[in-house]
């Protein structure tokens, strides 16, 4: 649509409303002080007349877009689909719309998302995790592009965060299992190059059995590809061994599940024959059978927190350098004492 034609269906709502084009802008661009009694003119005529504002117009006379692109692994992972409801209906509130691309941990496919939406034209970009490709931070930089990473607790000037620690609720997984006299512990872990929170994990979940002197043997941690039927194959390449585990540490809910069910299909009794821990807290968590030992990651704030202070970046304010929300344990009963075998 040219600003001519958009001129045309302006006068057009104008004229419905028997009022200026002058006034129906000031009601299109939120200006203030407009009365109510204006603004519900004008909107009652837009509504008849079936009006949409013209974005590009819009665009030239605000500098803004009104488009907030973010840069997410996958939707297959709900946790990832509660973060982006969250900052959708969180942005919707600043007037602003949310475009999502998806690059399935690849990180030069990540690169390409990005001038992606660049092209489309975005205000500011939402990014996942810590771990890029340099030309992400190039683009940003020449593009003046406001934005923001999340998911992660690095402490980096350079890529301003609202994120949460991987590292430490991985370990007080494994702290948990510990003290419960298990010894013979495995890891499912998501892959870790190109995904700086599957590495923060495995790095938590290994701190804590090394510091217990128990170091978990490199063939007892295996590394699946995210999905259940993954966490299903990885438990029965765990019982293989000898002697088999009686905890299993996973790096994401998912595959806790699939090891659940794995080991049920198997007839191991959880958590009396082997204790199983997941990270998300996923709805699904807490209706397991039995319910699902885990972390809650704080997907629904990470979202809102992360739409305000973006929209407040753009506006001049400046970024929040490392912003960590809590990630706490649930402790639920897959995980229970370890035999006195074990032990």
């Amino acid at each position: 649509m040219n600003i001519k034609t958009q001129r045309t269906l302006l006068g057009d709502v104008a004229r419905e409303a028997g009022v200026s084009t002058a006034s129906v802008s000031r009601v299109l661009n939120r200006a203030p002080h407009v009365s109510e009694q204006l603004r519900t003119r004008v909107e009652a005529a837009i509504e008849r007349l079936g009006y949409v504002p013209d974005g590009t117009a819009r665009a030239l006379a605000s500098r803004r877009i009104g488009a907030i692109g973010a840069l997410v692994p996958t939707l297959d992972n709900p946790i990832f689909g509660t973060m982006s409801d969250s900052l959708e209906q969180r942005l919707k509130r600043h007037d602003c719309r949310l475009l999502i691309a998806t690059f399935r941990y690849d990180l030069d496919d990540e690169f390409q998302a990005l001038r992606a939406l660049v092209q489309q034209g975005i205000d500011g970009v939402v990014l996942i995790g810590h771990d890029h490709r340099p030309a992400v931070r190039t683009l940003i930089e020449q593009r003046g592009l406001p934005f923001l990473s999340c998911w992660h607790s690095e402490q980096d000037p350079d890529w301003p965060c609202i994120g949460f620690d991987n590292a430490i609720p991985a370990r007080r997984l494994a702290e948990h299992l510990l003290s419960l006299g298990h010894r013979q512990l495995a890891i499912v872990s998501a892959p870790t190059i190109g995904n700086d929170r599957a590495r923060a994990r495995l790095e938590g979940f290994l701190q804590a059995t090394e510091a217990a002197g128990c170091p978990v043997e490199p063939e007892r941690i295996i590394t699946v590809d995210y999905g259940i039927a993954e966490g299903a194959q990885a438990f029965d390449r765990l019982m293989a061994l000898s002697p088999p585990p009686t905890a299993i540490l996973c790096g994401n809910d998912t595959l806790a599940f699939g090891v659940m069910l794995a080991a049920q299909r198997a007839g191991i009794s959880i958590p009396e024959q082997l204790s199983i821990t997941g990270f998300d807290d996923l709805p699904q968590a807490r209706f397991m059978s039995p319910p699902l030992t885990t972390v809650a990651v704080p997907a629904s704030e990470i979202g809102s927190q992360v739409a305000d202070a973006l929209i407040a970046h753009i506006g001049g304010a400046p970024p929040p350098r490392c912003l960590l929300l809590e990630a706490p344990l649930m402790l639920r009963e897959s995980t229970g004492p370890a035999s006195t075998t074990d032990s």
